[in-house]
């Protein structure tokens, strides 16, 4: 899939991000489970992870993420918006969607809003999405969102999932412009593989398992951590290798890889699979922990404050989640400021 269809790209104008105020640190998770701070940085990189209170919910991160990345666009002369996509695995409610109540609360009016659901390559198939709206005229800008409050279904007893997640949201305001400028989504490779569904899962709540009458019901996330380490190292790389195949930069390489903040040592073997030095590897995993649809646009976040990102720098987006599901796209990153 390409981005750019009949000469029209989508252009990356705005970002903005949001994690609630409270770090749980891994000391701090060492009194609540069996864990401590070296066994949780030994295998995962992550110090701490920001955790949602009791009365903030999904939309109430997306709203304030949404918020900042219009205002980001406002600055580079792109307000209104035609169209948001939330991309998360914790919404307000199984029904509705919570996108249209982001975009009633954003003062969007009555634009098209709708919430994909890839797990931790969401943020990766919104923009995709979103892409798609603008090449086909069907939208000039588009507010893509990925947040979670992941928190909510971990299951308080489980010391692996409770190290990894954490809670927040980002977002970018896609505007329609040209192939070949800064900003400019390059080629997407999106991929699934149903045969591995049952490796991440909530398996309780839908219609193959509703929730029973009595307390038969397992209503938390579960993990394969051995078979998805696998997976996600060997999907991202085929994956980033497709689109900078067909992105043909002048020595093939991006300047920086800003991968979905899985587990460090899944995004340092993706980068040594790919020929980019771990230096090049942004990783903010150690402060937010695996935050699913919102790792990416959190990870831009981040990576433009601390000036590893910058206008002008080649840039390789990629992912891996339930699903199974990944995917990969580039951009030179343009001269915008975050909100």
């Amino acid at each position: 899939m390409n981005a750019t269809g009949a000469g029209r790209a989508a252009v990356v104008c705005g970002l903005g991000t949001c994690v609630p105020p409270y770090a749980l640190t891994n000391e701090e998770l060492s009194k609540l489970v069996d864990t401590s701070d070296a066994w949780i940085r030994s295998r995962t990189g992550i110090g701490q992870r920001h955790i949602a209170d009791a009365s903030t919910a999904t939309s109430d991160l997306a709203v304030e993420a949404g918020g900042r990345a219009l205002k980001s666009a406002s600055e580079n002369g792109s307000s209104a918006v035609d169209a948001v996509i939330v991309a998360t695995t914790t919404p307000d409610h199984p029904c509705p969607a919570t996108a249209p109540l982001v975009a009633a609360r954003l003062g969007l009016g009555t634009v098209p809003a709708f919430d994909l659901a890839a797990v931790c390559t969401g943020f990766l198939y919104g923009l995709a999405a979103g892409a798609g709206l603008i090449a086909a005229g069907t939208a000039e800008r588009v507010l893509v969102i990925g947040a979670e409050t992941f928190s909510r279904i971990l299951d308080p007893e489980d010391r692996s999932s409770r190290a990894i997640f954490g809670d927040g949201a980002g977002a970018v305001v896609l505007r329609a412009g040209e192939p070949d400028e800064p900003g400019a989504l390059g080629p997407f490779d999106l991929g699934s593989d149903g045969s591995g569904s049952d490796l991440i899962t909530v398996r309780t709540g839908g219609s193959r398992d509703p929730y029973p009458a009595g307390d038969a019901a397992d209503p938390y996330f579960r993990m394969n951590g051995k078979a998805v380490f696998r997976n996600a190292v060997e999907r991202m790389t085929e994956s980033s290798r497709r689109v900078l195949d067909r992105t043909g930069w002048t020595g093939g390489l991006p300047d920086l890889v800003v991968a979905h903040q899985a587990n460090l040592r899944i995004l340092y073997a993706v980068a040594d699979r790919i020929g980019v030095d771990r230096a090049d590897c942004f990783v903010n995993i150690d402060r937010v922990g695996n935050t699913a649809a919102a790792s990416i646009p959190l990870a831009l976040g981040d990576a433009d404050r601390s000036g590893a990102l910058s206008a002008g720098r080649r840039v390789l987006l990629t992912a891996f989640g339930g699903g199974l599901t990944w995917g990969a796209c580039t951009l030179t990153w343009p001269d915008i400021r975050p909100a």
